[in-house]
């Protein structure tokens, strides 16, 4: 099938990380995508396999199928050939020059499957709303309906993205093989992936016994964080040991991906990095996009409850998210690892979001 993915970038690394993802997934599986995007520059290093072009346009073949990266504005014409879904990620609305054109063409024998993929939270509300229909009540096409469609974490949701190798890799460790595993490398050097906004705890957390030893080392990857890195070392007494650090040039998604199952603490923000963190199968702590309204302390708090997480973990999550003032408690690494091999097991039971997304337009076309 053709598919017609649409993503407005906010934060190139999340928006469009989890549409290329998404894109290649399909693509991987015999699809064929078009991806729309007003900002596709985060492509170059984000998945420097697509070969983005100076104008925006890319394509990525694969055996049975391709993802074509085409500029927002990009026209179609009327002979051009009709997609079977079109999804509109995080609810960015679609071009209006493509609805004219859809309006304009002859009736066809089959609608596409219109979805509205929203952004994750594990927040009760998903389960409730996850397929439900949304008529088009205006515009080039009203009457036609849209579909919400949740990613999420249980059985009653869309699921996460997944990809094949995640599911046939013997070497994801167990909770127990984990334990072996720190046991044995207990004199190495402990590392810590850090990719986060700009969190107020950051400077309490270089100070903290856990890390502040030689045993430890930083990899602070490109961007916010980076800069909030380098606030926080010029905030440190200068009578204290500097922390051990690395800065890490922008990755490749796969490379960020094996970062992420190197390091044994990894710091991730956003939804993209969040999930391949919890892939990853290594204790995390999740930055979470701080909303005005506060509502970002609910999502956090039902995402805490479904980690099951201890209560070291909950309180190192709400003082680094700036939604409590209690001090950070020093890390459990063994117990915070074996939190998320825990909830990776109980992901993998679960059916991926691509597999779901193939059968509800299997449903509906």
């Amino acid at each position: 099938m053709l598919w017609d993915i649409f993503c407005r970038v906010i934060d190139n690394h999340g928006d469009l990380g989890v549409c290329w993802r998404l894109s290649v997934n399909l693509a991987a599986r015999g699809q064929r995508v078009r991806l729309w995007v007003d900002d596709a520059s985060a492509l170059i290093w984000m998945a420097p396999e697509a070969n983005l072009n100076a104008d925006g346009w890319a394509q990525l073949k694969f055996d049975k199928g391709e993802v074509q990266v085409r500029p927002w504005d990009a026209g179609l014409s009327q002979t051009s050939e009709a997609s079977h879904v079109w999804i509109e990620a995080f609810g960015c609305e679609l071009p209006e020059h493509f609805l004219l054109n859809e309006q304009d063409k002859p009736a066809l024998d089959q609608v596409p499957v219109w979805i509205n993929l929203e952004y994750l939270s594990a927040e009760s509300y998903v389960e409730r709303s996850h397929r439900l229909p949304s008529p088009v009540m205006s515009g080039p096409m009203k009457g036609r309906t849209k579909w919400f469609f949740y990613p999420g974490f249980t059985v009653k949701t869309g699921g996460l993205l997944r990809e094949k190798y995640l599911e046939e890799s013997s070497t994801w460790q167990t909770v127990e093989e984990t334990s072996v595993a720190l046991d044995a490398r207990f004199d190495l050097p402990i590392q810590s992936s850090l990719f986060c906004y700009e969190p107020a705890a950051l400077l309490e957390a270089l100070q903290l016994s856990s890390f502040n030893r030689t045993e430890h080392e930083w990899q602070v990857a490109h961007g916010r964080g980076a800069l909030a890195f380098d606030k926080a070392l010029g905030a440190l007494p200068l009578n204290g040991m500097p922390p051990n650090f690395q800065k890490i040039p922008p990755l490749s998604q796969i490379e960020y991906d094996q970062l992420l199952r190197s390091c044994d603490l990894n710091f991730v923000r956003g939804e993209d990095s969040l999930v391949r963190a919890l892939w990853a199968g290594k204790a995390l702590i999740w930055h979470i996009y701080p909303q005005d309204d506060g509502a970002h302390a609910a999502k956090l708090n039902a995402f805490l409850d479904w980690l099951k997480a201890p209560e070291s973990l909950r309180q190192f999550h709400m003082t680094w998210n700036g939604l409590s003032q209690v001090a950070l408690p020093e890390i459990d690494l063994l117990a915070w690892q074996a939190c998320v091999q825990n909830a990776r097991q109980r992901l993998m039971k679960q059916a991926d979001l691509v597999s779901q997304l193939l059968q509800f337009v299997a449903e509906k076309g």
